[in-house]
């Protein structure tokens, strides 16, 4: 008697962010624990996270992180380098599928390179067309088989527009964000007071946005403690990409006992758990802002860019509220401070107000309920069952089985 074969599955996986990294990462382990027995061959555009899950890389996508349309403009070598080696490998390499991990300007136009090539094309971490661009719908109805979503509004908004074939699968933060120390944990290490006020200040992980918006934050930090509340304690929570290096570059210039607070630390690989720890935290634009409200954590969103990149990107945007966590809510539950709204000054009095005792335990409140919308996690699982489910469905649809 033969042995049985074992089920094969090769699929291409690209992604260009920290954070699609990290979901892709997810994605690659969980189509293994869907299927220990098949066979599987991944390969694409990885970060660190996907090389550790498996992923053999093609183009590596820490070479392709940025932002703004001058830096875009200065790496545009390195982007049609990249597009042209991604679309090679996957023409010689005839995966079962392409699986497009967020990153929508240079997905999209893979997207539309690789169909008319013949490949079958999963769209995961849906692109935020409901936000800006939304023309854009008609790329996602003509190239993508199968998107799947993330937020609980996008189903219906994309099958409003004609996109057939689009699921719900939930956020991957939904049930794992989780912190590894206590409050009192958290500030035994780092030298902190668990009975005085904390505040998380997550500046972002892209250098550019980093270089803009903590030293607003820093100053935020400055008024409070001199000015408002000398007891609140600040710690800035550093994203992988970012050193205490460069938190050093950009305080040289500041006189302590003038230009910076009483305490503040720097912490890295951490900011789950500093957000857990704070009373209230201010956080960069993005999806840190889930991450925040997944703990429970009151925060602003604040956000800045070059003032090129807002007055010609910025007039994009199509949708009521920046934050994701205002989004997923549906309404203003965080105070958004965005370009020139976002000051030292009108950051401090928005910090100073979410540490109010009776305002703090209601925001508390509503996060969870904004929370609960995201799922209850399981995101990448689903969406593992949901890609297998598709590529088995094109496959008897190939052979007529």
């Amino acid at each position: 008697m033969s042995e049985q074969v074992a089920e094969s599955f090769r699929l291409m996986l690209v992604a260009g962010e920290e954070s699609g990294d990290a979901h892709a990462a997810a994605l690659a382990r969980a189509l293994r624990e869907a299927e220990p027995g098949a066979r599987f061959e991944l390969f694409g555009s990885t970060g660190a996270a996907m090389a550790r899950a498996g992923v053999e890389s093609v183009v590596r996508e820490e070479d392709l992180a940025i932002t703004g349309l001058v830096e875009i403009a200065r790496a545009l070598p390195r982007f049609w380098a990249a597009y042209r080696a991604l679309k090679r490998a996957a023409v010689e390499r005839r995966p079962d599928a392409v699986v497009l991990v967020d990153w929508p300007d240079f997905n999209l136009a893979l997207a539309r390179a690789l169909r008319r090539r013949g490949l079958r094309v999963i769209y995961y971490i849906s692109p935020q067309l409901w936000a800006w661009r939304s023309h854009r719908v008609r790329q996602v109805r003509r190239d993508v088989d199968l998107l799947l979503t993330i937020l609980p509004f996008e189903r219906e908004w994309y099958a409003a527009r004609g996109v057939e074939h689009v699921e719900f699968v939930g956020h991957p933060l939904a049930g794992s964000v989780t912190p590894r120390l206590t409050r009192e944990e958290f500030c035994a290490r780092h030298n902190l007071n668990p009975s005085r006020p904390i505040v998380a200040l997550l500046p972002g992980s892209r250098r550019k946005e980093f270089e803009r918006i903590l030293p607003v934050m820093l100053d935020a930090a400055a008024l409070i403690s001199w000015r408002d509340n000398p007891e609140v304690q600040f710690v800035v929570a550093l994203a992988s990409r970012r050193s205490p290096a460069e938190v050093d570059d950009l305080t040289k210039w500041r006189c302590v006992g003038s230009g910076m607070p009483n305490v503040l630390r720097v912490v890295e690989g951490e900011a789950r758990e500093a957000l857990a720890a704070a009373d209230a935290a201010a956080v960069c634009s993005g999806t840190a802002t889930l991450e925040a409200a997944l703990t429970g954590t009151p925060l602003v969103v604040v956000y800045k860019e070059s003032a090129l990149n807002w007055q010609t990107l910025g007039r994009l945007i199509e949708v009521e509220h920046y934050g994701l966590v205002n989004l997923v809510a549906g309404y203003r539950l965080a105070p958004e401070l965005m370009q020139d709204d976002f000051t030292g000054d009108t950051l401090a009095r928005e910090l100073t107000a979410l540490l109010d005792p009776e305002k703090n335990r209601d925001v508390r409140a509503r996060l969870r309920e904004a929370a609960a919308r995201l799922g209850e996690g399981g995101a990448s699982r689903r969406a593992a069952e949901a890609v297998l489910a598709a590529l088995r469905r094109w496959k008897e649809e190939r052979t007529g089985g």
